[in-house]
């Protein structure tokens, strides 16, 4: 689905994404890991063609990101808050982001109602702006809305990082779930070494904007892992 060559992007002659080659296949679901500054969220930004490479190329379906917008069908990407539209209701904006999509109100709602659950009646039905809600919630909106456009590559950066314990867990049996059914490609960047090697097929550890690992995920990537980072 996803080929990277040669992509290097660097800022003031610092070098924060260098990956020389890369393929991420349909249905896998990538753990993206690293300390600060690895380059994790720089790397995301080149996948959506948010900011240019200096070099190299980013092909999604064999097609580079930078020559047409056809990838942004099928591509969904949750990175910040500021990926929402923060004056609206969260009702409000899932109603935009399902008209952009040609879906009516009524197929938002039946959409959402699979989703009440995770908002855990903390989200929908209180009339508040989205600036309004906690970052976890501000959260659990970006990451329904992705959704919401049944994408075939999904992109989340830090996930995990403001949710609690109870919808982290639920967030990761639903990358498990929409993985194994819907032949989803997830990419996850996370801190959460433990939630990350759980829900992925592959683990790509990155430092200093080169992927140094790439390994099978499950329970030999978190001992590898934590080998890894204990020496940091």
């Amino acid at each position: 689905m996803i080929v990277i060559k040669n992509l290097q992007k660097s800022y003031k002659g610092v070098i924060a994404v260098d990956v020389e080659e890369l393929e991420i296949h349909a249905g896998e679901v990538i753990g993206l890991v690293g300390n600060n500054g690895a380059g994790k969220t720089t790397f995301f930004r080149l996948l959506l063609d948010l900011i240019r490479a200096n070099k190299g190329e980013i092909l999604s379906k064999g097609i580079p990101v930078t020559t047409t917008e056809e990838w942004k069908s099928y591509t969904a990407a949750y990175i910040d808050e500021g990926f929402l539209i923060d004056y609206l209701t969260p009702e409000e904006y899932f109603y935009f982001v399902g008209k952009l999509n040609q879906l009516s109100k009524a197929d938002v709602d039946d959409f959402l109602q699979s989703y009440q659950v995770f908002f855990d009646e903390a989200v929908l039905g209180k009339g508040k702006y989205i600036r309004d809600f906690s970052k976890g919630n501000q959260f659990k909106i970006g990451i329904v809305a992705a959704l919401l456009t049944n994408p075939e590559l999904l992109i989340l950066d830090e996930p995990f990082a403001n949710l609690d314990p109870t919808t982290q867990l639920r967030l990761v049996d639903m990358i498990k779930e929409m993985a194994a059914h819907k032949q989803m490609c997830v990419v996850v960047s996370s801190h959460d070494i433990n939630h990350v090697s759980e829900v992925s097929s592959r683990v790509l550890l990155m430092e200093k904007g080169k992927i140094i690992k790439d390994i099978a995920g499950g329970e030999a990537a978190f001992d590898e892992m934590v080998d890894y980072f204990k020496v940091k």
